[in-house]
Order: structure tokens, then C-alpha cells, then sequence
């Protein structure tokens, strides 16, 4: 059983496609025996991702910090809510607890633990996967930018060949799994 860290909003976003696609992916990743880790919050995708793991029998671990707790509404049915000092211990204690990590439509808080974990990546303090969910091509200027900065030289293949990308859930889970199986 692997430990999905994912990102995402505290929102739902305006097409309900992000809320059933968010509900589906934390249905199928209890399905397939992982567990989730995330930031704790009970509203918004946040909340819809936790309900549905727990749901269909998930282990789910919410990461947050003690000034969020009222702000993003701490969910008090977890299998554990771990309450942390700053925003910096959260993304290092949701980092050491996860195996791959997961970005699903969000805001700027999502882009930013994304964005840090990615780099992470590339600078080798870990080798973990890391996949975004672009459900209704949500991500895609994000992506044909990523794809430009290869094409200007800012960025190299291979750093952004390290990102799985998928429309629907099961075939983001059924990459990323590829890559846990390689590591």
C-alpha cells in the first residue's frame, strides 16, 4: 500500500466535474489499497477527496497547521489529523509520509506545494513520482507552458518527462503505480 500525497483546493471550482472527478479518484485509490495524505481540511475538493477515501475504506492522514485549523476547517473524522506548527512543517511532514504525489485542481496554495515538491524532485531529495489529475484540461496552459520552457531552453526534457499526466483518475493511478512498481 503506497501513500498518495495530494494537493488540491479548498474549493470546489465552478464545473462539477472537478468535485466528481476529486470523489472518484479518492474512491479508486482506497480501491487499490492506498492510503491519503493531504492537508486536513473537511471543505471544498479537500473535504470531498477524504469523505470518498474514507468512504470506500481508505486510511486518510490530514497534515495541518495550527493557524488553518478554523480557516480550512480541520475534518474531525480522519484516521489521523496531525496538527503542525507552520506551513513549512506541513509540507515536510506530508512529504515524509507519502510515497508519490498527486496534483488535482486547486489554487495558489496547490500550485505552490506542487511546484516546491517538484523541485524537490529535481534537485534528487527525493525520487518520488509525482502526477497531475487534469480533469476538464484544467492544467493544460499550465502543461503547454512546462512545454515551452523546455522548447526555450529553461527547462529540460527529462525534469518534465519526472511529471505524469492524466485526464481521469484510474489512468493517473495506474501510472503512477507503474513508476512505484520501478522505484
Amino acid at each position: 500500500m503506497a501513500q498518495i500525497c495530494v494537493y488540491l483546493g479548498s474549493r470546489q471550482g465552478e464545473d462539477p466535474r472537478f468535485l466528481e472527478d476529486t470523489r472518484a479518484f479518492g474512491r479508486r485509490l482506497a480501491e487499490r489499497g492506498h492510503g491519503l495524505v493531504y492537508g486536513g481540511a473537511s471543505v471544498g475538493l479537500m473535504g470531498a477527496l477524504a469523505d470518498a477515501t474514507l468512504e470506500a475504506g481508505g486510511q486518510v492522514i490530514g497534515v495541518m497547521p495550527h493557524h488553518l485549523v478554523d480557516r480550512e476547517l480541520a475534518h474531525d473524522g480522519l484516521t489521523e489529523l496531525v496538527r503542525v506548527g507552520d506551513m513549512h512543517e506541513r509540507k515536510a511532514q506530508m512529504a515524509a509520509n507519502a510515497d508519490a504525489f498527486v496534483m488535482l485542481p486547486g489554487g495558489i496554495g496547490t500550485l505552490e506545494e506542487f511546484f516546491e515538491t517538484w523541485t524537490w524532485r529535481y534537485l534528487g531529495l527525493h525520487a518520488k513520482p509525482i502526477g497531475i489529475l487534469d480533469t476538464c484540461a484544467f492544467y493544460r496552459p499550465l502543461l503547454t507552458f512546462l512545454h515551452a520552457g523546455v522548447e526555450q531552453g529553461f527547462l529540460d526534457t527529462a525534469t518534465l518527462d519526472t511529471l505524469i499526466s492524466a485526464a481521469n483518475p484510474d489512468a493517473l493511478l495506474e501510472a503512477l503505480e507503474a513508476r512505484l512498481d520501478k522505484r
